[in-house]
C-alpha cells in the first residue's frame, strides 16, 4: 500500500490549487487545506505537510510577486510545476436565474478575469472575497439566495451548486502555472531536470544583466520568465528571478557556474522536470 503524501494548499476543497493537487499527485494525496499562502508555507517548515502546491504566475495577470518572495526567504525548494487551464464558472443556489443574482463573491483575481461578463448585467455587484471554492461552500451551507460565486465546476458538483455560466473569463486560454515546493532535501534525479528556477544579485554597472542573458544564450538555455523584485535592505538594487529551460544538463550546469562567478548573490530556487501541457 503506497504511503500518502501529505500536501498544503491555499483554499479549499474544489478550488484551483485543489484541481493541482490532485492531478501532480494522484489519488495518494492528504490535503492540508490554509487560508493564506503563508499558512501553506508554515504547514511546510513545520512538517504538518511534506509539500506544497502553489500559484505563482497567471498568463493574464502575470507574476504572483509575494509567492516569489515566500519561497525565497523560506528557502524553499521548487520540484516540480504543473500548468492548469482556468476555467471560471458562475454558480448558485439552484431555483434562480442569473437575475435573481445581486451579488458576485470571489477572489479578486478571478473578478478581474471575468470583468467583461458581467458588464451585461449592471445589476450584480462585484465583490472581493478569500478564496473562489470557499464562497461556493458559504453559499451551499447557508443556504443564501440572491448570491453567486465563481469558481470551479468541481466546486459547483462538490458543493451542490447550479451553474448558470460555464467558461465565463474574457480570455478564454487562461492558464496558472503552480509550483510543487519543498523544504531542502531530497532533489530531482539529474536525468529528469529540464528546467531551473534560479534567482541573482548584480553589481549595479552598465551590461551586466545583458552579460547574464549573454551567458544564458551562448550555453543554450531558453529564457521562459524574468522577474526583479526590489532588494530590501539596499535601495536601488534589484534581484532577478528567472525559469530557464533546457535540453542537456551538462550546458545548463556551465551556466549555473559562470553565473554564480557574475553576480553577487546567486541561488538555486529549483531543479526540476517542466510540465508538457
Amino acid at each position: 500500500m503506497e504511503t500518502k503524501i501529505t500536501v498544503a494548499i491555499q483554499g479549499k476543497q474544489g478550488s484551483f490549487h485543489h484541481l493541482v493537487a490532485k492531478k501532480y499527485f494522484g489519488e495518494q494525496l492528504s490535503l492540508v487545506a490554509c487560508d493564506t499562502f503563508d499558512a501553506s508555507v508554515n504547514a511546510v517548515l513545520q512538517g504538518t505537510a511534506d509539500q506544497a502546491v502553489m500559484a505563482i504566475e497567471n498568463s493574464i495577470a502575470g507574476s504572483i510577486i509575494p509567492n516569489y518572495a515566500l519561497i525565497d526567504q523560506n528557502d524553499l525548494q521548487i520540484v516540480g510545476e504543473y500548468g492548469l487551464s482556468i476555467h471560471h464558472n458562475f454558480m448558485g443556489l439552484s431555483g434562480q436565474t442569473i437575475e435573481d443574482i445581486q451579488e458576485v463573491h470571489s477572489h479578486p483575481m478571478a473578478l478581474l478575469q471575468c470583468k467583461n461578463f458581467f458588464k451585461d448585467y449592471p445589476h450584480i455587484r462585484l465583490v472581493e472575497s478569500e478564496d473562489t471554492a470557499e464562497e461556493a461552500q458559504r453559499i451551499a451551507e447557508n443556504q443564501l439566495k440572491g448570491i453567486g460565486a465563481i469558481a470551479s465546476k468541481e466546486a459547483a458538483t462538490l458543493f451542490g451548486l447550479k451553474v448558470f455560466a460555464t467558461s465565463i473569463q474574457t480570455i478564454k486560454n487562461n492558464v496558472t502555472r503552480f509550483v510543487i515546493i519543498q523544504k531542502k532535501g531530497t532533489l530531482v534525479p539529474q536525468n529528469k531536470v529540464n528546467k531551473a528556477a534560479l534567482k541573482f544579485i548584480l553589481d549595479h554597472q552598465r551590461g551586466s544583466l545583458a552579460a547574464v542573458l549573454n551567458v544564458m544564450s551562448d550555453c543554450q538555455l531558453n529564457l521562459t520568465k524574468i522577474q526583479s523584485l526590489p532588494v530590501i535592505e539596499t535601495p536601488g538594487k534589484y534581484a532577478f528571478f528567472v525559469d530557464v529551460t533546457f535540453d542537456d544538463f551538462s550546458h545548463y550546469e556551465k551556466a549555473r557556474k559562470l553565473l554564480a562567478i557574475m553576480a553577487s548573490k546567486f541561488k538555486i530556487l529549483g531543479e526540476y522536470a517542466q510540465h508538457k501541457r
